[in-house]
């Protein structure tokens, strides 16, 4: 299976940036875990999502004008 450069090089993007959303998610939850989520770490966990959709919307744009 030969895959292009290019190909290779925005899965590796995309992989990076879910990793970055999945490692934040953790963070997120260890510091606010315990029984339930926290007002604070419901808040901390909507700016977590709503970043990793800028991240995904600016990754999307990047790997666009390459």
């Amino acid at each position: 299976m030969d895959i292009e450069r290019e190909m290779l090089v925005e899965i590796a993007v995309s992989v990076g940036a879910v990793a970055t959303f999945i490692v934040a998610l953790l963070i997120v939850g260890s510091s606010n875990g315990g029984s339930g989520l926290s007002s604070t770490g419901a808040v901390e966990l909507i700016g977590v999502v709503f970043g990793f959709i800028l991240l995904m919307s600016g990754v999307g744009i990047f790997l666009d004008r390459r």
